[in-house]
């Protein structure tokens, strides 16, 4: 195992799925989601898995949209992933469920060791887990209740795992991300700066912390494709979207700001962690 914080960001590979019809019909209506404007939000899915291909030079590797599924584009919620290692989540959601079989083959096809939560007690979305490089971060939100922060605990058991409540109905990373290494971004907000306060009591680690007029911004991808020493890239959303947080951003010296777009795919609930798994080692072939 290299330093701490060494493995964090690490990739290679990128896992993204299309934006299905449904989530622009009536279904996603039914779902409880507001109306949708399909070619936009398509359109900005294609700039992001542009983005991670031709910017970030990883492999990338999409799922076909799923009409069944009109959510199946946030499949950040479907895996922890860390290592060679990814455990397959237990969405909040029974409608979700079904979203994590394509993940699950996609993941086992790569050559990870998958995990199953059997706990049908358990609930679990990914995008309540923050891993910094140094340890995890499980939020205890809406979606994600304590047997699925334990089943994350065990089967991470190489990294802490710390439990941060989560008021409101954000994710944790829809709070907060990593700007670097050893730098927590989070937004203005009392729920984001409350959880980053319970993160601090909880650490044994020094983080750099930044704080980002809007919540939203904190969801951003802190990445390292390529070999060791190569440049470290910082997916955000763009000033299209959050112009307000921009200029802190620029304080992120360290990093290659890579920004796009998600205002559409974000009615639906999206935010930047939620759209496309990052897988931080090599895995076998």
């Amino acid at each position: 195992m290299g330093p701490p914080g060494e493995g964090l960001g690490r990739c290679s590979h990128a896992l993204i799925r299309g934006v299905p019809e449904s989530l622009g019909s009536g279904e996603a209506a039914v779902a409880g989601l507001p109306p949708l404007d399909l070619a936009k939000a398509q359109r900005e899915h294609g700039v992001l898995g542009g983005k991670l291909r031709q910017r970030l030079g990883l492999q990338l590797l999409e799922l076909p949209p799923e009409e069944s599924l009109p959510l199946g584009p946030l499949l950040g919620d479907t895996a922890v992933i860390q290592g060679d290692t990814a455990l397959i989540t237990r969405p909040w959601s029974p409608a979700r469920r079904p979203e994590v079989e394509g993940v699950r083959k996609a993941l086992q096809d790569l050559g990870l060791r998958i995990v199953e939560m059997g706990d049908e007690t358990a609930t679990l979305d990914g995008t309540d887990v923050l891993f910094t490089g140094r340890e995890f971060f499980v939020g205890l939100s809406k979606w994600t209740n304590h047997r699925g922060a334990e089943i994350v605990a065990d089967t991470f058991r190489d990294f802490a795992v710390s439990t941060v409540p989560v008021s409101g109905p954000s994710h944790l990373r829809g709070l907060c991300g990593m700007g670097g290494p050893r730098t927590v971004v989070a937004g203005s907000s009392e729920a984001a700066q409350k959880a980053v306060r319970a993160m601090a009591a909880l650490t044994d680690h020094p983080y750099a912390s930044l704080t980002l007029p809007d919540d939203a911004a904190a969801d951003c991808l802190f990445l390292r494709p390529g070999l060791p020493g190569g440049p470290s890239f910082l997916l955000h959303r763009g000033g299209g979207d959050l112009p307000n947080s921009q200029e802190a951003l620029q304080k992120l010296s360290d990093v290659t700001l890579v920004p796009v777009s998600c205002s559409e795919l974000e009615k639906a609930g999206a935010g930047l962690s939620s759209l496309c798994l990052v897988l931080s080692t090599r895995p076998h072939s």
